[in-house]
């Protein structure tokens, strides 16, 4: 899966300078994102802040939104290991992003006011999808099934009930709804398994 914080060439992703020109990017955005609305920052802005200059902006990510997919990518995977899951099997994978997304949610309240404020489906649906189909590369599906649908569907399913899980006063512990969530989900990828 090429991931949206990743090139596909593995040599550019281990690179210091990538990594140091993305953290840059990533974190000017972070910072913008306290003082302006997503929709009114340009690229230009970003680059500026970064202080790298918009062909290096482009050179990592091709639109704004593909630099906060990153962003949400790098944070959702800092969440999961700073958690200290494994993903030795498939039920303490799913159970591991369920509680990440939980996390995320949480955390994410606590963000600048206009990061908190953002639709997160558009950013961190894409990040669960993308580790789902990872996951679906060493199973069998029936055949015809396509894999991503399943993963679609998985990641909307956690998303939603991670978000209403967050939404509720005197929410059980994160660990608990992701259990919870992992019941739920897991018929989706035993519906397209051999």
């Amino acid at each position: 899966m090429a991931d949206a914080t990743q090139s596909c060439n593995p040599a550019v992703n281990t690179d210091p300078r990538v990594l140091r020109s993305r953290q840059m990017l990533m974190e000017a955005l972070l910072r913008l994102l306290n003082r302006k609305e997503f929709a009114d920052i340009s690229i230009q802005e970003i680059a500026d802040e970064a202080t790298l200059n918009r062909a290096t902006f482009y050179l990592h990510y091709p639109d704004k939104n593909a630099l906060l997919q990153a962003m949400t990518a790098a944070r959702f995977r800092d969440l999961i290991a700073r958690r200290g899951l494994s993903f030795t099997n498939c039920d303490e994978a799913l159970r591991g992003i369920a509680l990440g997304v939980c996390d995320y949610l949480a955390e994410a309240s606590g963000c600048p006011a206009n990061l908190a404020k953002m639709p997160l489906e558009g950013s961190i649906i894409p990040v669960v999808e993308g580790m789902f189909a990872e996951g679906a590369e060493k199973h069998a599906m029936t055949p015809g099934t396509d894999p991503k649908l399943p993963a679609a569907a998985a990641a909307w399913a956690i998303f939603g009930a991670a978000r209403r899980w967050h939404q509720t006063p005197d929410r059980i512990p994160a660990e608990e709804m992701a259990a919870k969530i992992e019941a739920m989900v897991k018929p989706i990828f035993h519906a397209g398994s051999e």
